[in-house]
């Protein structure tokens, strides 16, 4: 065997007994801190709260705080290009530690107690609800 299929199998061995690996994290944070975290309806924990995360794409995101209006929404978590399928199968031969952070920050809005604005808030959210409920024929 002529020296350079010996080193390019030798390359290819060591490729394939080392694979790179994948940290992904998302980090999320809020004014004021000390927020409570629900992802996917889970509870993460407080802000500054750092998740561990597998899959990319939409979460559903609450915020809460006493004190403060409670935040419901989304957030996505966009995957980099060594993420993207077919580029992930090579970036994954490279025996490197590949790590995504993903941040985010939501700023909460200090509580109204004024009780009118609270009732219409409930009547535009029920009128939403109805509107939604009408138009999908339930």
């Amino acid at each position: 065997m002529t020296r350079r299929p010996a080193i390019a199998i030798a390359f290819v061995c060591m490729t394939c007994a080392l694979p790179g690996c994948v940290e992904r994290r998302i980090v999320i944070t809020s004014e004021p801190t000390g927020a409570t975290v629900f992802l996917n309806d889970t509870e993460v924990g407080r802000t500054p709260v750092e998740v561990d995360f597998t899959y990319f794409g939409v979460y559903d995101v609450r915020v809460r705080k006493d004190g403060f209006e409670p935040l419901a929404t989304t957030a996505e978590a966009k995957a980099p290009f060594y993420e993207w399928p077919g580029v992930d199968l090579v970036a994954m031969l490279v025996p490197v530690t590949k790590k995504t952070r993903i941040d985010w920050h939501f700023d909460l809005q200090p509580a109204n107690a004024d009780e009118s604005s609270l009732l219409e808030r409930a009547s535009a959210a029920r009128a939403s609800f109805t509107a939604e409920q009408s138009s999908s024929g339930q």
